[in-house]
């Protein structure tokens, strides 16, 4: 029988053994540690690290930046952009279950000084939201241009007290309109801008078609105004349709009224398809040369017209000594205002005219009943002429079924000299940035606000100036016309596509708010 073998247990032998568990529970406790911070969890906070230096660049940036770092705005001031790009993102994620998406604006049009004392000092930017996708981004790298798709949004500010920072992360949703002020905002690059084109709207006259008329570049086009403390809804044209079904838009007041209505022409073209059923009720061509003009939407059974009245009080003549001259009468309403009653949806302006010599100076010129003022002011002629619209609208608009709104003067953006005296705009291919900006707020408007408040007819003011002030680039400048010439500027009306749009989506937003 064989002998059986015992076991023993040497102190060497547990020794080994010790050590060897030891080193296995020490390796996957480390193990384990490692995994548990290195693996994203959904409940995670997500960290953005934003490189602002303006020594510091990446093989995705260089180029754009080294194209666009510098940009001529207003009167030759040179403004360094800085680039502003993601150092470092992770995985698509939630908050509060709803996907989170941001931009990082690209390159600001700001003036360093007036923040930071030195021009070497980087300024704090904006950050925007936008549908850009964190898992698309990680994808093709970190540069936003190199994401597919990609809208990508420059801001430039507007409006803001001062304060340059806004949070970049935000929930994507519509902010509410409650008491904000759509006056108050910036001006947001946008690529899915234009609305329209050229080549999609056959009624952009001469003056307007840039494009037509020899100029390149497009960025002008693609700004889209954003309140500071809402969001207006990006027009639809189907809807606007919809909401003039049977109706008339009537827009009544100088050229830049005509631009606003142009503009709202190829804005509706949108929602038809077939625009051989858009027609001019008399066959009229859209030209500068003739005031009046009513298309008819065969679809909607509505129409959208437009009568040129550049004060919207009567122009006349009357014997001054020897001759008969130009008067413009300033107790009577424009003698086209038959053709205003009747209309659903009103829009007035005046303003253009009332900065022309004849009008500043006032000499002979403005007239009540027989009596032709030697001279008379400028500002009381112009509140007397609108105290005749308003006792006109009173009498004669039913607030029932009309609704009325008065739209501000759009400013001028003359440099060097004035229209007719070689004024120029042609450099600018950027908006302005709110340090190169007139504080002052034009005593027209206030004259329009105050006529305003005292008029038993409801009056929404469609206020654009301040958010135009800031678009000098918007102007048609040496392109509104074939032939150009740099003596003769367009420095005051609009190329279309371009800033009346906007204007164009304020009253669409009023309307829908109705």
């Amino acid at each position: 029988m064989e002998r059986q073998r015992s076991f023993s247990l040497k102190p060497t032998r547990l020794l080994v053994f010790s050590f060897t568990m030891f080193s296995s529970i020490l390796f996957l406790s480390t193990f384990t540690t490692w995994l548990t911070n290195f693996t994203p969890s959904v409940h995670q906070q997500i960290h953005l690290h934003f490189n602002t230096s303006t020594s510091t660049s990446t093989t995705n940036t260089s180029s754009s930046h080294s194209s666009s770092s510098s940009s001529s705005v207003g009167d030759g001031d040179s403004v360094t952009l800085p680039p502003l790009f993601v150092h470092s993102l992770t995985e698509n994620f939630t908050l509060s279950g709803e996907k989170i998406s941001t931009l990082i604006d690209n390159r600001l049009s700001r003036n360093q000084e007036s923040f930071s004392g030195s021009k070497s000092e980087p300024v704090r930017h904006h950050v925007g939201a936008s549908n850009v996708n964190f898992t698309a981004m990680r994808e093709y790298g970190t540069s936003p241009e190199r994401v597919p798709g990609n809208e990508q949004k420059k801001i430039v500010t507007g409006g803001l007290d001062g304060n340059t920072q806004v949070p970049f992360l935000k929930k994507v949703e519509q902010k509410g309109v409650e008491g904000c002020d759509l006056t108050k905002g910036y001006w947001v690059f946008d690529e899915s801008y234009a609305l329209y084109s050229k080549d999609s709207c056959p009624f952009i006259d001469e003056g307007f078609d840039c494009v037509g008329n020899g100029r390149l570049d497009r960025d002008y086009s693609k700004w889209r105004w954003q309140p500071k403390d809402c969001d207006i809804p990006r027009f639809n044209a189907t809807k606007m349709l919809e909401l003039i079904r049977g109706k008339r838009l009537v827009f009544v007041g100088d050229s830049i009224n005509r631009n606003q209505w142009e503009s709202m022409l190829c804005m509706l073209l949108g929602g038809i398809k077939d625009p051989s059923r858009v027609y001019e009720t008399h066959g009229r061509k859209i030209t500068k040369e003739k005031g009046n003009y009513s298309f008819r939407f065969l679809d909607y059974q509505c129409t959208v017209e437009y009568y040129v009245s550049h004060f919207l009080v009567h122009e006349s003549k009357a014997r001054i000594g020897q001759k008969r001259r130009p008067t413009l009468r300033i107790d009577a309403i424009d003698h086209g205002s038959s053709r205003w009653k009747g209309a659903d949806v009103l829009v007035f302006n005046t303003a253009h005219w009332w900065s022309h010599y004849k009008t500043k100076a006032g000499i002979y010129y403005y007239q009540e009943g027989s009596v032709v003022h030697p001279q008379l002011n400028v500002s009381t002629a112009f509140r007397k002429a609108l105290k005749t619209w308003s006792s006109w609208v009173d009498r004669h608009i039913n607030h029932r079924k009309t609704r009325v709104f008065f739209r501000s003067s759009a400013p001028s953006h003359f440099s060097g000299g004035d229209w007719n005296s070689g004024g120029h705009c042609t450099e600018a291919t950027l908006p302005l940035n709110e340090t190169l900006l007139s504080t002052s707020y034009p005593e027209k408007n206030i004259i329009v606000e105050q006529i305003i408040e005292e008029m038993k007819t409801p009056v929404t003011l469609l206020n654009v100036t301040s958010l135009s002030a800031y678009r000098i680039d918007g102007h048609p400048s040496v392109y509104g016309r074939k032939t150009r010439s740099s003596r003769i500027q367009d420095c005051s009306h609009w190329c279309l596509p371009g800033v009346p749009d906007t204007w164009n989506e304020l009253l669409y937003f009023h309307l829908q708010s109705r």
